[in-house]
């Protein structure tokens, strides 16, 4: 299967930022590791800060990819053209979070991406995304 990650914004500081949320490993630590599990797999790791550069990634893969995960962050609790970008595409995407986002501050208990992606897995820490990649697999 080609997968492709999508990480939002800050969470290129992953293994820096807030570790007693995050954990202490970066993504491409992370990322190297689910390469590593899943070698039969071509899994492609995107993260961007800006709003518009995920939406372009979205538009570019959405339609060629097996499947999506996406994390997008404090964009999950804003964004509508991320919504509307994942509405728009072909492949199935599953939002993913690394924290429990229920357990956390109101505003994060919204997301404008739950409603137009496959699934939604959250609070697993960094396995979340393994998650979603065995959860794509199954589809």
């Amino acid at each position: 299967m080609n997968l492709l990650i999508i990480n939002g914004p800050n969470l290129n500081l992953l293994g820096k930022r807030e570790t007693s949320i995050y954990g202490s490993e970066s993504f491409e630590d992370y990322f190297n590791k689910l390469v590593e599990e899943f070698k039969a797999d071509n899994l492609v790791y995107y993260q961007s800060n800006s709003e518009g550069d995920l939406i372009d990634k979205l538009h570019s893969e959405g339609y060629k990819t097996d499947g999506i995960i996406i994390n997008a962050g404090a964009y999950t609790h804003t964004s509508l053209a991320i919504a509307d970008a994942i509405s728009a595409i072909e492949s199935p995407v599953i939002e993913v979070h690394i924290s429990n986002v229920h357990k956390r501050e109101e505003f994060r208990h919204k997301s404008f991406l739950s409603a137009v992606c496959k699934g939604v897995i959250a609070g697993f820490g960094l396995d979340s995304y393994r998650l979603a990649i065995e959860a794509l697999k199954r589809s």
